[in-house]
């Protein structure tokens, strides 16, 4: 039966319709904890008739922000909310669909999830790594205070989600993000971008690309870098340079009047010179306020991006060049995108802003940075 099937008896109330003495009351009012006399009816044909205004009352109760003095039942059953309501909107990830056509290896080492259900603004003892965070702080007012620059080496037998360690510099902008689960995105060998932290341990000869995004003082900032674990064999030390140095050719070519589609002629130039093809399904995007937002800016050649580069502007180039072809995949969990061939792919990512006179790397390296490429 529907809502009304399971409310319990209650013999003291008027129905909430009628008037009439009531004998149920809503289940989901109890489970609120919300005043009986707004849930009590007599009748189950009472409370369907008023079901369509009723539930109105759950969803303005679900909604409310959590208070500072909140009860222990009241926080979590919040938690529980909130959780169980990113989990019926997102997707199921697991290795166990022999229907799909996977790519690549990185899927036959799957493991579960790290289950985050709430954000830690301080370390745990499993996610520190040899890091170090460098920060480049910007003039213009409205992205002053702004990101930051990673520089991390990664070494085997590491979890993923151990990769960045987030400290008190702003709130991850990709946590909960359309239901994305974690903090920041972690791309392993054949994974494209977006790929999802897990319990998966990095293994010698792995390329992992760490794309973190923070939202501090009221904007966002974004940068990513592909990193070796251990060491790789030189098909992917080349991979990663030519991405790099389209990164790098791509920014060299930003002032104001430029067009926009231009970045992906460089970058598209660049990488089937070397032997390499550029992703087409994902691009850079304009950032501030807005998490993403115009402009588009499209990696690959002959592209139709519109729009001219204008001083004040800012926002991120973010090329991913593959090792085989440049068609993708999507995993079942929504987010992972492959490479359709199984090879590997490598990123880079910075959020510039157009000057007057040129361009400024917001999340540029700092001269203390370690060397992007000592294996090289």
């Amino acid at each position: 039966m529907d809502e009304g099937s399971n409310i319990t008896k209650e013999s003291s109330l008027s129905c909430a319709r009628c008037g009439k003495l009531a004998h149920l009351q809503c289940p989901k009012c109890v489970e609120l904890k919300l005043p009986r006399g707004d849930a009590a009816f007599c009748s189950q044909e009472c409370f369907k008739a008023t079901w369509s205004s009723h539930k109105s009352v759950h969803l303005r109760i679900e909604s409310q922000p959590l208070k500072a003095d909140a009860s222990d039942d009241q926080t979590s059953a919040a938690l529980k909310r909130g959780w169980l309501y990113c989990l019926k909107k997102g997707q199921a990830r697991t290795s166990k669909l022999p229907h799909f056509d996977w790519t690549g290896c990185v899927w036959n080492d799957l493991y579960v999830q790290l289950s985050m259900l709430v954000f830690y603004r301080w370390h745990m003892c499993f996610c520190i790594l040899p890091f170090k965070m460098d920060w480049k702080i910007s003039a213009n007012r409205d992205i002053e205070d702004f990101l930051l620059c990673i520089s991390s080496h990664e070494v085997p037998h590491r979890w993923q989600g151990g990769l960045v360690a987030w400290m008190c510099c702003g709130y991850p902008s990709p946590l909960n993000y359309h239901f994305f689960p974690k903090s920041c995105c972690t791309s392993i060998n054949e994974v494209i971008c977006h790929g999802i932290p897990d319990a998966r341990r990095l293994e010698d000869g792995d390329i992992v690309n760490v794309d973190v995004s923070v939202y501090y003082n009221g904007v966002h900032g974004d940068l990513n870098e592909t990193y070796i674990v251990g060491k790789t064999d030189e098909a992917s030390q080349e991979l990663i340079q030519c991405t790099y140095e389209c990164l790098e050719k791509a920014i060299s070519i930003v002032k104001p009047g430029v067009r926009f589609r231009e970045i992906g002629e460089v970058i598209n130039r660049h990488a089937l010179m070397s032997g390499f093809s550029v992703v087409k399904s994902y691009c850079g995007h304009g950032i501030g306020e807005l998490f993403h937002c115009a402009p588009n800016i499209l990696h690959y050649g002959k592209n139709k991006a519109v729009g001219v580069m204008k001083a004040g502007q800012i926002f991120t180039i973010e090329p991913m060049i593959n090792a085989g072809v440049w068609r993708d995949r999507m995993w079942p969990d929504g987010w992972t995108a492959v490479t359709a061939d199984g090879k590997r792919s490598a990123q880079f990512e910075h959020t510039l802003l157009v000057t007057e006179s040129g361009v400024e790397v917001l999340t540029a390296r700092l001269s203390s940075s370690p060397n992007m490429f000592p294996l090289l």
